[in-house]
């Protein structure tokens, strides 16, 4: 296990010391977000990503171990272990030359190879390959025996040969060379499988696409291999054949005769046959594995930032479920989202049910004192949301909410769970308010993979996938923090410490006793014992506790501390929260001890300065370009709002409200280089985008954010005009004119972009 700290320090450039303190505390139980939270003395302030780092490789070296005990007892049962291939294996550091080195020895099934063998021509085979220089065919003809299927000496030679391309193929120190080469000069080639370019348009980019692997970026990978599954493209990762003969002859070829040239011929066979399809085989797991650990990245990113989105808090809202001919589903929630009542409405099928759609959205917020109205975003979402703000009620908000996801909801057994009597409308629309109210504890109830924001998230292992989500999504829970007794048991279930059997536990105890008055009795409920509570209790807020430091991240293990620093300043605890003069008396370098450093007291006073302080952002009304409501809408050079819906390795996809999301790439994301879209924008994030282009059959939208970027003056007496290049000038005129005729606006605009390659 300490050489396993060992790799791991290396590897993550993280102190020896700190992974093994790290590695004990999860082989103790303790979570990710307690860990990094509530341990930092013991691991040096590791935040969570070391953490999971640390835990991650540690699992992947303790499956590397299983898979090493498995492969020595079956050479020991098999009776071919010797010391030094237990060497061998004991010093592999990784699966796949675990697997090359077991590979010669490895039950298999019928090859050509093992059929050679069993008509004795093994020794033959051994005989030619230490290419010396004999007669092929008076040694061939030593093997001819009709009975075990050898009628000729080529026959006798053909099958050596068979026998010496399965030793090449399967030698340890080859597959290490041809496994390099594959990965540094393998070729991606992407062709459409004839008759299918109609039925694959979608792949066009990938009718006839090559590029090197080792630089082929994650969503072109999932797109190739997404097109092949699909039976429209036909791919291929393999490089050069020569070259790759020319390594193999430089560790095999040892001579210039006869024999020399059977080995030629073998070693010619044994790569194109076996070694060949092995590694490509082999490249594709790689590079699948590789596109899909980014992908998972990006998703995994993208869900965070949707699940920690602004919340608009407590709150009457009143939600609406848009659409056209069925109607518009409208329910009624108070501060605590639960559902009062709900209706439908038609304000889009008639000049009459127009006014009686006003008439009951206008009774409706009277009656129920709506402060805000959620508006979903799908189908006639703009119109609705058109149609509500033309009500002009008084003091309310109006948001447009994005509903991905809503649907998975109100068709799920959790809903179902919540709202037996109601119909899945009901339910979608009670979903996008709760969303508008608190995003984190709403999305909790649904699977991550529905919400919208991958990027070929079906595409990827969805093992992986989802135990990254969930890490994600715990990650979001227990940093924003749980009110203990409003809270839904799917949200419970991922604070730290709980899990779906305990989250129900909690509900239920609350259900029959009341409301929880402190942490301490948590301890109550069923099968909660002294480590859930210790992992889970730091995480979970009681609001008006009697003991204010339930209401805040303090974990009950140090309250016995604040008290302390309560009262040697001759206060209590409560007047300590309240009073910032008293908190800046506090001198923490009092307080330290062996357990408890500077990093844990520095959180303590963040939380008396702020107890159970949100972490997310303050929400911000947002609202669409009045007018712009269809992809028809749009007009090149338009300067739209809008909300960053998703992010993906090439770029963000940005709402302006036309029901299309538009993408801005990478190149477009702002006036300098951008490697990564996370670095300049986040999911949900508002922002300004303009039109580039439009192609309206095949529903792309094509944005920009870059900004226009002024012309340096030049400190001279010359007039400025006269240093404009021709591309300022050209865009100077571009710029306000307003034409009748698209199409010579077009023409312009196709010009401007010339000039600018």
């Amino acid at each position: 296990m300490l050489a396993h700290h060992k790799i791991i320090s290396a590897a993550l450039k993280i102190a020896e010391k700190q992974v093994t303190a790290t590695v004990n505390l999860l082989d103790e139980g303790a979570t990710v977000p307690f860990i990094s939270r509530y341990r930092k003395e013991a691991t040096g302030s590791l935040d969570e990503v070391e953490v999971a780092a640390i835990r991650d490789r540690v699992l992947q070296l303790r499956d590397l171990d299983k898979r090493r005990e498995a492969i020595l007892k079956s050479m020991t049962d098999l009776g071919k272990l010797t010391p030094e291939l237990e060497k061998q294996f004991n010093e592999a550091e990784t699966i796949a030359l675990l697997e090359d080195i077991y590979l010669p020895f490895k039950p298999k099934r019928k090859t050509r190879a093992s059929v050679a063998k069993e008509k004795g021509l093994e020794p033959l085979a051994l005989q030619i390959f230490d290419q010396k220089n004999i007669d092929l065919f008076i040694e061939g003809d030593k093997y001819i025996d009709a009975e075990k299927g050898v009628n000729s000496v080529e026959e006798a030679l053909a099958g050596a040969r068979d026998i010496i391309a399965e030793m090449i193929s399967e030698n340890t120190e080859a597959r290490t060379k041809m496994r390099l080469y594959f990965q540094e000069k393998a070729i991606f080639k992407s062709e459409v499988i004839k008759g299918k370019e109609e039925e694959g348009i979608k792949y066009k980019d990938y009718f006839d696409w090559t590029e090197p692997v080792k630089s082929a970026a994650s969503h072109r990978v999932l797109a190739m291999r997404r097109g092949e599954k699909e039976l429209i493209l036909r791919l291929d990762a393999i490089p050069p054949a020569e070259h790759a003969l020319a390594i193999l002859e430089n560790q095999f070829m040892i001579n210039n005769n006869a024999a020399a040239k059977q080995v030629q011929q073998a070693l010619a066979d044994g790569y194109k046959r076996l070694l060949e399809p092995a590694m490509e085989t082999e490249l594709r797991v790689l590079t699948k594995q590789k596109a899909d650990e980014e992908a998972i990245k990006v998703f995994a990113e993208n869900a965070r930032q949707l699940l920690l989105a602004a919340p608009m808090g407590q709150k009457n809202v009143l939600a609406i479920d848009p659409g056209f001919r069925t109607g518009c589903k409208v329910v009624c929630l108070d501060k605590q989202g639960k559902l009062l009542e709900n209706t439908a409405i038609y304000p889009h099928t008639g000049q009459g049910n127009v006014k009686n759609a006003a008439f009951a959205i206008e009774q409706l917020c009277e009656k129920h004192n709506v402060e805000a109205i959620a508006i979903g975003n799908g189908t006639a979402g703009r119109e609705t949301e058109t149609f509500v703000r033309g009500l002009n009620l008084p003091g309310v908000s109006i948001v447009m909410v994005n509903e991905s996801g809503a649907s998975i909801y109100s068709a799920s057994e959790v809903a179902r769970e919540e709202f037996p009597t109601q119909d899945i409308t009901v339910r979608g629309a009670v979903s996008i308010g709760r969303r508008l109210m608190d995003p984190l504890a709403e999305l909790v109830k649904i699977d991550p993979k529905s919400i919208g924001v991958g990027q070929y998230q079906h595409d990827v292992d969805q093992t992986k996938l989802q135990a990254s989500l969930d890490d994600t999504v715990m990650s979001a829970v227990n940093a924003v923090g749980v009110e203990l007794n409003t809270a839904s048991k799917q949200i419970l279930a991922y604070v730290s410490g709980l899990g779906p059997t305990l989250a129900q536990n909690i509900v239920d105890y609350r259900n029959a006793n009341g409301a929880f008055k402190n942490r301490e009795s948590l301890k109550k409920v069923p099968r909660l014992g002294d480590k859930a509570y210790e992992q889970a209790a730091g995480f979970l807020r009681i609001r008006h506790a009697e003991n204010i430091l339930d209401t805040s991240g303090v974990h009950p293990e140090r309250y016995a501390l604040v008290n302390k620093m309560a009262s040697d300043l001759g206060t209590t605890v409560a007047s300590l929260v309240k009073d910032p003069q008293l908190q800046k008396q506090i001198k923490p370098q009092q307080y330290v001890t062996n357990e408890i450093g500077l990093p844990t007291l520095n959180d303590i006073l963040k939380e008396l300065a702020k107890p159970g302080r949100d972490p997310r952002a303050q929400f911000e009304a947002f609202s669409f370009t009045d007018g712009v409501n269809e992809i028809g809408d749009l007009r090149i050079g338009m300067k739209l709002p809008g909300i960053v819906t998703n992010i993906t390795n090439f770029g963000a996809f940005v709402d302006i409200g036309v029901h299309q999301d538009g993408l801005v790439h990478t190149s477009q994301l702002a006036n300098r280089f951008v490697a990564n879209a996370n670095d300049v924008v986040k999911v949900h994030q508002k922002v300004e985008v303009t039109v580039m282009e439009v192609d309206a059959s095949r529903k792309r939208i094509s944005l920009s954010m870059k900004t226009e970027e002024k012309t340096k003056e030049r400190k001279d007496d010359r007039p400025k005009a006269e240093f404009k290049t021709k591309a300022t000038n050209a865009n100077f005129k571009a710029k306000p004119e307003k034409k009748d005729a698209d199409g010579d606006l077009q023409e312009k605009l196709a010009k401007l972009k010339s000039m600018f390659k």
